[in-house]
């Protein structure tokens, strides 16, 4: 039996779908669920209608992938916005939410998380009928009770793993970027189908669709952001270009150490993970981090990452997030404010004016 590790080196290898077709991989504590093409029945959407609401990063993308694989799709996006143009010039007509939810048998709701308990209470919820499969690509809203579908209402979660862009580019090019499932407790074996279809419809087969759990997917996808990604990144390379610079080295050349070069290493992780980037850096590089970044990450750190997932488990961060938009986001916006106003972010927007190869991005 083939391990984790193994299994998903290979999910990546399109070569290697046949081989895995519907394998359960093993680990030495768990085991996972992959599905590809052979498992999921495009033609159960044959007679469905599907409404995209919120034609943002993933909206835009899941709603074309659709369309190009046969099935019939309506977009429910706010008149007046850039999306709604945006959805125009892809070839849609554009319709309410409401409108959207009333119309479609699978409605998947791609609206960003602050908005999407509002808008299911006012115009999704009242034009359910039983029988519709209610749908996301993160399982925030429902997990943590601000989407509570009515009786007889399934619920599915169907995510990417990668960027709108992403699913619509490896999409066209006859790829498709891995996946997972999950369903809400008790939702029936017609509700799993139809899932599998959808995720077939935007090419989540084609790379793997990775069975999960709301909870699952809604916690590990919070901790990841928070601790790793936005969070932990964000202070990391803020502290080192503030020591270099209270040490009196130049704020440019603390820039290009603390973050620019941390795409060349960010990449090397995502082609081969820490190893593949430990082969492809100097052995002084190699040397200092195993010997010196255990001393930035230490069990004190760690002990802190623990107390960020116990938050994210009992709904405390969910509750500070849900109150945060009650108010309007002011302290949010009050936050955010002041981090655009970084040094960091000062000498960059200069630095990067430099360097016309990367499309800078300013705002």
């Amino acid at each position: 039996m083939l391990t984790l590790l193994a299994g998903l080196a290979l999910i990546l290898d399109s070569n290697s779908k046949q081989l895995l077709h519907s394998l359960t991989l093993e680990s030495t504590n768990m085991a996972i669920k992959v599905y590809y093409d052979d498992d999921a029945d495009l033609s159960l959407l044959k007679n469905k209608t599907i409404a995209i609401i919120g034609y943002g990063s993933q909206g835009h993308a899941q709603a074309q992938n659709l369309r190009d694989s046969g099935c019939n799709v309506i977009v429910g996006q706010r008149p007046g916005s850039a999306n709604y143009d945006l959805a125009v010039s892809h070839g849609f007509k554009p319709v309410s939410a409401a409108d959207a939810a009333a119309q479609g048998d699978l409605i998947n709701v791609l609206l960003p998380d602050e908005v999407q308990g509002d808008v299911f209470k006012a115009d999704i919820k009242p034009n359910l009928k039983t029988g519709n499969l209610l749908m996301c690509s993160h399982g925030f809203n429902i997990h943590f009770n601000q989407i509570v579908p009515p009786q007889g209402i399934d619920c599915a979660l169907v995510a990417p793993k990668g960027p709108g862009h992403l699913v619509r580019s490896e999409y066209v090019k006859g790829g498709g970027v891995p996946s997972l499932i999950a369903l809400s407790e008790g939702a029936s074996e017609t509700s799993r189908k139809l899932a599998l279809a959808y995720a077939k419809g935007i090419g989540g087969t084609r790379g793997g669709v990775i069975e999960t759990s709301f909870a699952e997917e809604t916690e590990t996808d919070l901790f990841g952001e928070q601790v790793v990604l936005c969070g932990g990144v964000s202070a990391l390379v803020k502290a080192a270009f503030e020591t270099l610079v209270e040490a009196g080295y130049q704020p440019e050349m603390a820039y290009f150490e603390c973050m620019h070069e941390l795409k060349l290493i960010v990449d090397l992780f995502y082609q081969g993970g820490l190893n593949y980037m430990r082969y492809s850096v100097s052995n002084t590089a190699e040397y200092g981090d195993y010997t010196r970044g255990p001393r930035i990450v230490t069990d004190q750190t760690k002990a802190e990452m623990k107390k960020i997932l116990s938050e994210i488990q009992s709904g405390q961060f969910a509750r500070e997030w849900i109150l945060e938009n009650k108010a309007n986001q002011a302290g949010f916006k009050a936050v955010r404010r002041r981090e655009r106003a970084h040094p960091i972010e000062v000498v960059g927007k200069q630095l990067r004016k430099m360097m016309t190869w990367i499309n800078a991005k300013e705002y």
